[in-house]
């Protein structure tokens, strides 16, 4: 949704504070390193139960997985490698959460409620793999209601009191279910649409043919 509907309010939002983070000597690729680093601090709070501070770490998260773009582009230094780290890095820090809050599940009794991040994980791969696939097939795969900035809000706020963090769990679940769902049909849909036939080309004008033959037949001469 952030990505769509409101990612031009986000960008004009963001481009300052890049641009100053650049004079202030930070790079893209060390925002997005230090952005594990602090993924795997909350995954280790979310872990030993220490949610409220979990919940502070994952802010400290979003903030430098939201500014290594505009600090890419403000430096102009955008490029495939950084988008590819990029993705890598936050593939990896969902992972980690998600195991995270497996683990904490499991240290407390919860049993086969264990699995329920692990469900969302693969939910939320898909919705991933689904945009890779078909930005490779020269497919539209943005939006929906819950892509990464709204899943990391979410989880942030299950994180505030440990009496909702299951339920919020299973809301994420539903929620990035419905999203994955929703994305494979557009696709599907749009994938479905007959191809449009590649245009004739434009004869060229009868002066222009006379005149390529008068020419061939001077150079003949």
């Amino acid at each position: 949704m952030f990505d769509g509907k409101f990612r031009k309010s986000v960008d004009a939002t963001t481009a300052p504070i890049g641009r100053w983070l650049v004079r202030r000597g930070c790079s893209a690729d060390v925002l997005t390193a230090s952005g594990l680093v602090f993924a795997c601090a909350t995954a280790w709070a979310i872990a030993t139960g220490y949610h409220l501070w979990a919940a502070l770490l994952l802010t400290l998260t979003g903030f430098h997985d939201l500014f290594d773009g505009p600090v890419a582009k403000a430096s102009h230094r955008a490029s495939q490698r950084g988008s590819f780290f990029d993705s890598v890095v936050d593939r990896l820090s969902d992972a980690l959460l998600l195991g995270g809050s497996a683990f904490y599940l499991t240290a407390h009794g919860h049993g086969q409620l264990a699995l329920l991040p692990f469900a969302i994980m693969t939910t939320t791969f898909m919705i991933s793999y689904q945009r890779s696939k078909a930005e490779s097939l020269g497919l539209t795969a943005k939006g929906g209601l819950m892509e990464r900035a709204e899943r990391m809000i979410l989880f942030g706020i299950g994180l505030l009191a440990k009496s909702i963090f299951i339920p919020v769990l299973w809301v994420l679940l539903v929620l990035t279910a419905m999203t994955a769902a929703g994305r494979f049909w557009r696709v599907w849909q749009i994938a479905a649409a007959p191809e449009a036939p590649p245009q004739p080309t434009p004869a060229a004008p009868r002066h222009i043919g006379r005149l390529r033959r008068s020419v061939s037949r001077t150079s003949r001469h």
